[in-house]
């Protein structure tokens, strides 16, 4: 008899959509047009001028065309362009390398961490006792809980679809009131200090001095520090702009953005215990200032959480030393790459996926799952938009007799999609899956990114590494802060 599939026993499949590769003209981007226009314009200038005016126009023609259609890692050289110029700006300006300066205090309320990130403020919410990261450039307030839930591959795929649906819904809580500017998940793979196992023997165990006893807790002891564990917390970001109507009535300035956070993280928190998920309290200035030290200092991570009450002030929080390399970052006493998502898988697929990315075992690292919420109304333009343009280049490339490919054709499918659902009613929300992988050093950091971008394969998604901007691509994929890119 032959075995029953999931979709036999209630999981459904899903499929996601692709991201877009639809240019401006006939699969052009704007870059690519740019230097077809200069190449067309100084091949036609030479020609018109003859003789060896033609030759020296080749030393234009012959370039742009070079580097508008010559593909470098997937990409034309064209787009490459604005990367490393500004990579090189930076470096120019030493604005790749940060070292804190112990010796003058920083200003009172920040969080001390480099790059556009030192702007960030704490607020103090007196109601829920949680820590606000106010960005006064973004005009962002976030607040972050830790979340606690069951393993999901261990379910029975009935559950699991329920679980699917249900999280489907929270997610989309952050669509409706329109004040969210964005959501985090991120979920780290740390190694265990022992503590753990240590509360669950001090809950559960039976210390009563026998034999059986004292090696069980000799078997604790050795086996915790070797241990991985596993969190999950969610962030949750005020968008300050959208509710300035709401925070002025609730009493203006960071006291008013605070009162309207506080009415998106109780709807958040409902809607994560109805999707049976465990939320913890509001995370405090010292829960984050230990999460984010252990992100520059994952060596000294596991001390902290054996200390105790030591690393809980976020004016220290930040890294002493920061150096950023084209392709990976150094950290206090760590190294660190960034990898991006590029494709999620393109045929249909289970939900639990990323299970080969989340479980890989023997790597430190931190996924996360930036979502970006969009109004009803703006992803109804935004998809009318897009269709539009998807159906104007169709009919472009049949005037000309260019042929249409099935890439164009998914696309399009997937636009025409995405209007089906805004239209029965779900929410509208960006994605941007980033990886930020840990090591004690460079050549092992080589390892640990090999090890995960084959766990990317297995759960048929694309990575890419976020060549020339690791450190702000870090901010946003190991810290909880809502960074985006």
């Amino acid at each position: 008899m032959p075995a029953a599939n999931e979709s036999d026993t209630g999981l459904s499949p899903v499929k996601l959509s692709r991201l877009s590769k639809r240019g401006v003209l006939l699969g052009l981007s704007v870059a690519q047009l740019i230097a077809l226009a200069i190449g067309v314009a100084s091949f036609i200038a030479g020609m018109m001028s003859g003789g060896t005016w033609m030759l020296y126009s080749a030393a234009l023609w012959a370039p742009a065309v070079l580097i508008g259609f010559v593909p470098l890692g997937g990409r034309p050289i064209v787009e490459w362009l604005p990367v490393a110029l500004h990579w090189t700006w930076r470096t120019m300006l030493g604005q790749t390398r940060y070292r804190a300066r112990i010796t003058r205090p920083r200003p009172a309320g920040t969080l001390a961490l480099p790059g556009d990130a030192a702007a960030l403020r704490q607020y103090a919410d007196p109601v829920t006792k949680a820590v606000m990261v106010h960005d006064p450039h973004a005009q962002t307030l976030t607040a972050l809980l830790e979340v606690h839930h069951s393993s999901f591959v261990l379910l029975d795929p009935g559950e699991q679809e329920r679980r699917v649906q249900v999280w489907g819904r929270a997610l989309a809580t952050g669509c409706r009131s329109g004040r969210i500017a964005r959501l985090q998940i991120l979920e780290r793979a740390i190694p265990d200090s022992g503590s753990g196992l240590a509360k669950w023997w001090a809950e559960q165990g039976n210390d009563d001095g026998s034999w059986v006893s004292e090696t069980y807790k000799q078997l604790i002891d050795r086996a915790g520090p070797a241990g991985e564990r596993h969190i999950s917390t969610i962030s949750v970001s005020l968008d300050m702009k959208a509710a300035a109507r709401q925070i002025r009535a609730a009493g203006r300035g960071l006291k008013g953005a605070a009162e309207v956070l506080r009415q998106e993280m109780r709807t958040l928190v409902t809607a994560l215990r109805a999707a049976d998920l465990e939320p913890s309290d509001w995370y405090g200035p010292g829960q984050l200032s230990i999460m984010l030290r252990s992100a520059y200092d994952p060596e000294v991570s596991v001390a902290l959480e054996r200390a105790g009450g030591l690393g809980q002030d976020l004016a220290t929080a930040g890294p002493v030393a920061v150096e950023e390399f084209w392709d990976r970052l150094r950290t206090d006493s760590g190294w660190h790459a960034v990898l991006w998502i590029s494709e999620w898988p393109r045929s249909l697929t289970f939900p639990g996926f990323l299970s080969p990315v989340l479980l890989a075992g023997g790597v430190r690292r931190a996924f996360t799952l930036l979502c970006d919420p969009m109004r009803a109304d703006q992803a109804a333009r935004d998809v009318r938009k897009r269709k539009t343009e998807h159906i104007s280049d169709r009919t472009q490339r049949q005037r000309i007799g260019q042929i249409e490919d099935a890439t164009q054709s998914a696309e399009l499918a997937d636009v025409l999609q995405q209007e089906a659902d805004l239209v029965s009613g779900h929410g509208a929300l960006r994605y941007t899956g980033l990886i930020a992988i840990t090591a004690p050093t460079s050549d092992e950091l080589d390892t640990a990114v090999s090890t995960i971008e084959q766990a990317a394969v297995q759960a048929s998604c694309e990575t890419r590494r976020l060549v020339g901007q690791q450190a702000s691509a870090f901010a946003a994929a190991a810290l909880p802060l809502c960074r985006g890119l």
